[in-house]
């Protein structure tokens, strides 16, 4: 029997929640101006969003996956505030803002992060920075300010070699996504560590037409490998918005007052699933955005689920990207601290999704980690010990005198 497999963008949405057939979509508000989101930004992050899904689908082809972009390029982002030469250029041309000016980019996040803090009463969608500095160390306030000013991200002064250290910023992810993700900073702290950059996004949202429990069904689901598994079959009928081209067809789920939604994307029965990922791209996107229109008489089954993704390291995807420099002795990030003496260690990410009759709970963490260079122990000779001592003429490398000094 042909596999069906059904793929969820919701991992994509939040990335393009302000994209539609005309453009940036965006209600009027006191505290974001909706003119300063660039659109160069928004398809940038579309970009990154599929381009880095991608390769994390390569590397777990027969698994699931589920990532926030939008946590992952806003972290990144951050960071990228503390990077100067090719270490800036890697960065941007990775995060897809490679023709871009850094000013419109930090534009755009000031005014996307506020608009989607209020995005919707009916919708629960906070989104949280910030970072967490090694006690004692220094970092230049140009850094602090823009990262305080445009991400809202404030920066903890810790001791790190405390005990309790990680349970710390381990309690602030676990506050900022409703519990949902605890533990992604592993005691003891390294001590090359001398700081976190972090990004948290926790979303909670109820479908706009709830799917009705009495309905739910135990079905077969076909795995990617060609298996039978049972799940629990949510059912409905009615009108909805969905297209149909050759190679997908897509439903779109909306959730509150439908400024946001799920799009749940099935390739046809000739397409395997990590073929159409591998075709997934922003002007794909548009394409299946754009085949949705209201229909009457949907049948539509969707399983419940859950999915937890990671802690993933995303170092050698973000390498394989273009952004190399950054993680290695040469990275230039003098913009953050004055000196070229730091760099990326590891970005971790983890999500979690669960989707039911009610909506769907979703968080997700990404974790920049900063390292200082390893620095060369001075050489020592310390003669607290017996030791050979001469007295030379070096002109004719005569030993004129020469002892054991044993005992002081």
């Amino acid at each position: 029997m042909k596999k069906c497999i059904y793929i969820i963008i919701s991992v994509l949405v939040l990335n393009v929640l302000l994209t539609s057939c005309g453009g940036l979509d965006i209600t009027s508000g006191s505290n974001f101006d909706k003119e300063k989101i660039s659109e160069e930004v928004i398809s940038s992050n579309s970009q990154f969003a599929f381009d880095i899904f991608a390769k994390l689908n390569e590397e777990d082809s027969d698994k699931n996956v589920f990532i926030s972009p939008l946590s992952i390029s806003t972290a990144l982002t951050m960071t990228m505030q503390g990077a100067n030469s090719n270490t800036l250029d890697e960065m941007m041309k990775a995060l897809k803002y490679d023709r871009m000016d850094i000013e419109t980019i930090n534009e755009s996040y000031k005014n996307l992060l506020l608009y989607m803090n209020q995005i919707d009463k009916k919708i629960e969608l906070n989104i949280n920075n910030s970072i967490w500095l090694r006690k004692g160390e220094s970092i230049l306030e140009e850094f602090k300010n823009v990262n305080k000013g445009i991400f809202n991200a404030p920066v903890y002064e810790v001791d790190f070699f405390r005990e309790d250290a990680a349970d710390t910023i381990n309690n602030w992810i676990s506050k900022s996504t409703n519990n949902k993700i605890r533990e992604m900073i592993q005691p003891p702290i390294d001590p090359s560590v001398i700081m976190y950059l972090i990004n948290a996004i926790y979303f909670k949202g109820e479908w706009t037409h709830k799917f009705d429990k009495n309905e739910t069904f135990k079905s077969r689901f076909y795995t990617g490998n060609g298996n039978e598994t049972e799940v629990m079959m949510m059912r409905t009928k009615g009108e909805f918005e969905y297209g149909i081209r050759d190679d997908f067809k897509v439903l779109r789920l909306p959730y509150g007052n439908g400024k946001t939604s799920m799009y749940c994307i099935l390739p046809s029965e000739d397409i395997s699933i990590n073929q159409f990922i591998n075709n997934l791209n922003e002007s794909k996107w548009e394409e299946i955005r754009e085949s949705v229109s209201n229909t009457k008489d949907v049948l539509v089954n969707i399983p419940r689920f859950n999915i937890e993704y990671g802690i993933k390291s995303l170092k050698d995807v973000l390498i394989s990207m273009g952004m190399e420099e950054p993680f290695y002795d040469q990275a230039d990030f003098s913009k953050m601290r004055g000196s070229r003496d730091i760099y990326i260690d590891e970005v971790f990410h983890k999500a979690i999704i669960e989707v039911n009759e009610e909506g769907s709970e979703a968080a997700g963490v990404t974790v920049v980690v900063m390292k200082e260079l390893a620095v060369m122990e001075p050489l020592k000779f310390i003669a607290n010990r017996p030791f050979v001592f001469l007295i030379a003429d070096d002109t004719t490398d005569t030993v004129i005198f020469m002892g054991k000094l044993y005992n002081p």
